[in-house]
């Protein structure tokens, strides 16, 4: 797992802990908690864990006791609240206003074959624009290609809440090496899964029966609550398989 390095609010990031950003094509990503001050320093506006992604050249601080804040580009797991003409208004949390999914922003859809989801339908989707003044607008497609990029409506299966932190922990594209997880991987090698994270603390999770969606699921959320090590995790998945 990757050094956690804590900060508090009002205090300024060493250079040492930045993402290394050579490639002038790459500019440095900021994410939540973190502020640009002029002309060069960066310093945390909450306290909280700072991760770092070299890959993305991005940087942000977790707090795991702060609500969710829609960032463009954030995947979400959100719930169809109501439909009018021409968008699903889905709730991505208690907090934040409903945002706007249109009907055709998925894939190979036209305005005779747009999906049909009614309340409580599940979405996996991207923040596409986020704003205090606005409603967040979201999309079940790559805007460029206009291909669904594993996007789209979550059938069957059940959401269970996660920490942000833990979220973005599930996110990492090195979930051993970066964020201390195998809880995953070592139930991957006993049971078939499906597993969509959202930034947003929701996790989706599809298996062949309701046991399994439980032991997946509760598994998630033990490892996010008692804050399992890497070997407490592997005793626990041996446990809960014992189970079923």
């Amino acid at each position: 797992m990757a050094t956690q390095t804590l900060v508090l609010p009002g205090e300024e990031l060493s250079s040492q802990v930045l993402p290394l950003t050579s490639d002038s094509s790459h500019s440095l990503k900021l994410g939540p908690g973190l502020r640009h001050v002029p002309p060069s320093a960066i310093k945390a506006t909450v306290a909280g864990v700072l991760f770092v992604d070299q890959k993305r050249k991005a940087i942000w601080v977790e707090n795991n006791s702060g609500r969710y804040i829609p960032q463009v580009n954030d995947v979400v797991v959100a719930t169809v609240h109501h439909s009018s003409t021409d968008v699903f208004h889905c709730a991505i949390t208690p907090q934040t206003t409903f945002a706007q999914l249109p009907h055709l922003a998925f894939e190979g859809v036209s305005k005779k074959t747009r999906p049909q989801l009614s309340p409580g339908s599940l979405v996996y989707a991207k923040v596409t624009s986020a704003s205090k003044h606005m409603d967040p607008e979201i999309t079940c497609c790559n805007p460029s290609t206009g291909k669904s990029d594993g996007m789209g409506e979550l059938k069957e299966g059940m959401v269970f809440d996660v920490s942000l932190g833990m979220a973005s922990r599930l996110l990492l594209a090195k979930q051993r090496e970066e964020g201390g997880l195998v809880i995953l991987e070592e139930i991957a090698e006993k049971i078939p899964f499906e597993v969509a994270v959202g930034r947003n603390g929701k996790v989706w999770v599809n298996s062949k029966g309701i046991k399994e969606i439980l032991l997946v699921g509760n598994a998630l959320q033990d490892t996010d609550q008692q804050r399992l090590s890497m070997d407490e995790q592997k005793k626990h998945v041996r446990r809960l398989l014992k189970s079923i």
